[in-house]
């Protein structure tokens, strides 16, 4: 929580001016028991009446600033912590947005969310509860003590009694809470692990009919959850009985040795009145300190987790002075790169050498796991390579501003990923500035406009979340669209035209020699029907280039490709 005060610096008048507040309405609480005691000991007791009207009113108009300056200092606490909730939420999603995909992998996706929602929320809500518990409790305190001991020495080391065995009682439940409050949020977390892998997997469920163990998993981690906070809670319901027992005995206390006191002609009875609103004042302090120390240690726990996402460094940067000397538009070259997964034990790539050139059609084809996609990601270097060089244009990529490279590129996803909105939006994602013709053109090349002119509103059709709404070689077109919509130098076509039928791939295959005639264009695909017409196919197995040349040449020379070919020369009807 101290590490995340400095966020608190854009609202430092708003909390100056709070705790100014707070200052006065503790004054006017502190000051009222005085003036009640006065009313006693020379109005009702003297029987002076204009006495008890002309201090009710200094009462009344005590009691009104008070109110009003509880008031704002509750408007202005709330509007500090909402705000500093938005400061955190948008430093955390930018830091995000700046990961690679080594700390996606580090972090999960589900934490992340956690994150940026429950556990800011948690600090949010601590945040108004410091500014107006926190800092007035103290001052109550502090100024209840005073003012008792001006009453009564001997009742306020009374009331020091009870205020020590109140405090050793919360320093016990506080450490028994805070590790529960720690292990709340991690579990939290399982939860919704849990919970958004049924939610994105419901097809898979269904088709396999595993229901009854999803239930099962999602049982367990809510009861896991739900007897961590059941654990929490009966200390909970145990601590304030035995608060309140002790704020009463001690009342019950105060009051016995109070009358023995009034009794021997130590004590009148307007001080006794006093010393008791005193007393309840520093009683209710301490309650509102305990309900901090149990509050505080679970927003502490969240706010160890946010220092984590806002101190984590992506593990791939710009470089301080970036390269942007292309000297050619659209090359590719590798040199001899390797790469191994983060945590992974053998490299998924082993000395990877090949050129590609503008004009020119370079397939990578391979079996599953072969390495194929890997290349395709670290050519917009969401990784960067153990070993070797990966040069765009002449520039090495790890010398170049991530900007300028990703520019360069058109990148078509292995799992085509749209966005909630319409058509049009999700296609413009390549190039915002586009025109109502060049979305369409993009459409019409990927042979996505059959469809598209099928729905009612056409460009205007609503997808919904993850483009649940189409079908899989829907979203591919798609995909396909916005790449080309971006008019980039180099495109990357990673196991795009899987969802196609054959007839609708040799369209898409087709309306794009033309348009990417002069753009590098790399296909990485499974089928050997997709990329026999390549002008370059580099064939990859376990990590490592096996032939490299046209289909006919490979086909004589390749032992790796002609076992893919025969596999599914049935099936595609390659000869």
């Amino acid at each position: 929580m101290i590490k995340l005060a400095i966020y608190l610096k854009p609202f430092k008048l708003q909390i100056v001016f709070i705790l100014s507040l707070i200052f006065l309405q503790t004054i006017g609480d502190l000051f009222l028991p005085t003036l009640m005691a006065g009313i006693i000991n020379e109005g009702v007791m003297k029987g002076d009446t204009g006495f008890i009207f002309t201090t009710g009113a200094q009462m009344m108009v005590i009691a009104v600033i008070s109110g009003i300056s509880a008031i704002t200092a509750a408007y202005l606490s709330s509007k500090v912590s909402v705000g500093l909730g938005r400061s955190l939420r948008e430093m955390v999603f930018e830091n995000v947005e700046s990961f690679s995909l080594e700390e996606f992998d580090l972090f999960g996706t589900s934490t992340l969310i956690t994150r940026n929602t429950n556990d800011i929320n948690q600090i949010q809500h601590v945040t108004v509860m410091i500014m107006r518990m926190m800092i007035s409790a103290p001052m109550m305190a502090v100024g209840g003590v005073i003012m008792a001991l001006s009453r009564d020495v001997p009742l306020t080391g009374m009331l020091g009694i009870a205020i020590l065995f109140l405090a050793l009682f919360i320093l016990i439940v506080s450490r028994q809470v805070i590790p529960l409050f720690t292990q709340i949020q991690r579990k939290v977390d399982k939860l919704n692990r849990v919970t958004r892998e049924k939610l994105t997997g419901v097809r898979v469920i269904r088709a396999f009919d595993t229901g009854k163990l999803e239930e099962k998993r999602f049982d367990d981690a809510n009861t896991d959850l739900t007897e961590t906070y059941i654990k929490v809670n009966r200390i909970m319901a145990f601590m304030m009985p035995v608060i309140m027992l002790i704020m009463n005995l001690s009342s019950v206390s105060i009051l016995w040795l109070g009358s023995h006191r009034i009794a021997g002609g130590n004590m009148n009875l307007g001080d006794l009145s006093a010393f008791t609103q005193y007393a309840m004042h520093i009683m209710m302090s301490m309650l509102m300190l305990s309900m901090m120390f149990v509050m505080v240690p679970r927003a502490q726990a969240a706010a160890n987790r946010i220092n984590e996402v806002l101190e984590a460094r992506p593990g791939i940067v710009d470089p301080r002075i970036a390269n942007n000397n292309f000297q050619k538009r659209g090359s590719v070259q590798f040199k001899s790169v390797s790469f191994s997964y983060p945590g992974a034990q053998n490299p998924i790539l082993k000395d990877i050498s090949f050129c590609a050139k503008p004009g020119e059609v370079t397939a990578i084809i391979g079996s599953t796991g072969s390495g194929k996609s890997t290349i395709a990601n670290l050519l917009p270097r969401f990784y960067d390579t153990t070993t070797g060089e990966i040069l765009i244009d002449g520039v090495d990529v790890k010398s170049a501003a991530m900007r300028d490279i990703r520019n360069k590129i058109g990148f078509v996803p292995q799992k085509a990923v749209l966005f909630s909105g319409t058509v049009r939006e999700n296609i413009a994602v390549g190039n915002p500035e586009a025109d109502t013709d060049e979305i369409k053109k993009a459409a019409a090349i990927a042979q996505a406009e059959e469809f598209i002119l099928g729905f009612n509103d056409k460009y205007e059709h609503l997808i919904t979340q993850g483009g649940s709404n189409l079908s899989g070689g829907q979203k591919q077109r798609l995909s396909i669209a916005r790449a080309l919509v971006k008019r980039p130098d180099i495109y990357i076509f990673d196991d795009s035209f899987s969802a196609l039928d054959f007839k609708t791939d040799y369209k898409v295959r087709k309306a794009l020699k033309d348009e990417t005639k002069d753009a590098t264009v790399i296909i990485i695909a499974q089928r050997v029907g997709t990329v026999m017409d390549a002008d370059r196919i580099i064939v990859l197995d376990k990590g490592k280039i096996t032939g490299t040349g046209k289909h006919e040449d490979l086909l004589k020379s390749c032992s790796v490709y002609q076992e893919i070919v025969s596999s599914q020369m049935e099936k595609e009807g390659v000869s």
